[in-house]
Parts: structure tokens; sequence; C-alpha cells
């Protein structure tokens, strides 16, 4: 037998179909707006990181107030033996340990990579620091914009360490903080050092 459908219940049926496929629609756009929320979230957070880092990378790092050399002559003419660099806090930059900073060394017996003394390396290439003003007293760590530490060469002092520098003669020094600024001094020695004692280079 054959059922009639009326023109009530066929809009009826037509009317459950739209409503749940409108439902089905506001389902699917509820659940892609939630994950365009969290992906816009965590893209944010990501974002920020990163920008953390390369303001820490850009900022935090250390600015040279002097650079001077100690000249020594045993006969033969005289030499540098020892460089020390006094730095303090660049505009902006936070709190710097000068023991977990590393230091690249080129000059014209080559290349060194050189680590504070009191790092736990085993490294035996090294520098050392000395306090020239520090409110709080730490040894090695700058946190004043008005603290200024000594980085100190020893030259020619053994194997792996730079070489003493001679009249003329150029050198680059890189700081590199644990933040990842680095910090670039290059000097010349001058071309007489005469009979003085001390240089500024």
């Amino acid at each position: 037998m054959f059922e009639f459908v009326t023109e009530e219940e066929e809009r009826g049926q037509v009317g459950i179909g739209t409503l749940i496929v409108f439902i089905a629609m506001v389902l699917v756009a509820a659940i892609a707006a939630g994950v365009l929320v969290n992906t816009a979230g965590f893209l944010q957070s990501k974002a920020q990181e990163t920008g953390t880092q390369s303001s820490k990378q850009v900022s935090n790092r250390l600015q040279e107030v002097a650079t001077v050399g100690n000249v020594t002559d045993t006969g033969s003419g005289p030499f540098i033996d020892a460089v020390n660099v006094t730095v303090t806090l660049a505009p902006g930059a936070g709190e710097i340990d000068l023991e977990n900073t590393t230091i690249t060394w080129i000059g014209p017996d080559g290349t060194f990579m050189l680590n504070h003394v009191n790092a736990s390396t085993s490294v035996d290439d090294d520098f050392q620091t000395s306090v020239v003003k520090n409110a709080d007293g730490s040894n090695t760590v700058l946190d004043d914009p008005d603290d200024r530490f000594n980085i100190d060469f020893d030259l020619g002092s053994g194997s792996g360490q730079p070489e003493v520098l001679n009249e003329g003669e150029e050198v680059t020094i890189k700081i590199n903080t644990r933040a990842g600024a680095t910090t670039t001094i290059r000097f010349t020695v001058p071309e007489s050092l005469g009979d003085r004692q001390g240089v500024e280079l």
C-alpha cells in the first residue's frame, strides 16, 4: 500500500533536516574556533618567549670602559705581558655573571677560547676577573650600572694561553654572555712602547 505524505509532514521533515544540518555546522564551527584559539594562544606564547630571548641577546651584554696593557722589557725589547679590560653593564642590560661568560681571543698567534678560571670546565685556557667597584660585594656578578670589573689576561703564561704582544700587533676580543650577547673589543699595540710601564690600548 502507498502512504501519502501530507504537505505539512513534508515541511516538518525538511525543517528537522535543516535543523540537524544547522546544529552540525554550529558544532563544527565551535570546534574550529576552539582549535584556532588554542593555536593563537600557543603562537603568542612562543612569540613572547622568542622576543624575550632576542631582547636579551641584544641588551644583556657588557660595555668596555678601558683597556690597558702592562709593559715589560727583559732586555730584548718591550712587550705586553698582561691585558686588563675594565667592563660595566651596557645600557638596558640585566644581571651578568662573568663566571658564565666565554671569551674568544683572536691575536697574531691564533685564536683562543677562554673560560673563567672558576668555571667548571676541563679547558685549561682561562681568564681571571677582579673587582674594581661593586656595591653588593659580589666577586663575579655585575647587577648595577655602577659596577666595574677587570677582566685580566695573563699572556705567555703557559701552553694554550695567548702569547705576549709586541709593538704594532692587533687583537680582537669577543666576550659572550650566557644570554648569547657579544661584546667585541679591538685594539692595536702602539708602534713604540718606549720606557713606559703601562699603555692604554
